[in-house]
């Protein structure tokens, strides 16, 4: 494995020229590599994620957790997360980290 990577939504929310408020979904990508994960706004090495777990919604998606050595990050995602949680797992196997 060298690469594997989920999607993940951040909602941004605007008030726009007739002070209405606009939500708008933007889709980023959560990277997982031999250095470790990569999110548009954090970089966490792999030996300090501890690891990587997930709340699934009724309604589809859910929130994607990844614990580490700075806290607990959240992400929104809507595909299945299962094979990232997995090629973590069996990443931080392979390394001992």
């Amino acid at each position: 494995m060298s690469e594997y990577s989920i999607v993940y939504i951040e909602i941004e929310r605007k008030i726009d020229f007739y002070y209405q408020m606009q939500q708008i979904e933007i889709q980023y990508e959560l990277q997982l590599n031999m250095e470790g994960i990569i999110t548009a706004r954090h970089r966490f090495e792999l030996r300090h994620v501890h690891d990587v777990s997930h709340k699934s919604f009724s309604f589809g998606g859910g929130i994607l957790y990844l614990h580490t050595n700075q806290g607990v990050f959240s992400y929104k995602i809507q595909d299945n997360p299962t094979p990232f949680i997995h090629a973590f797992k069996s990443l931080k196997a392979e390394n001992k980290i």
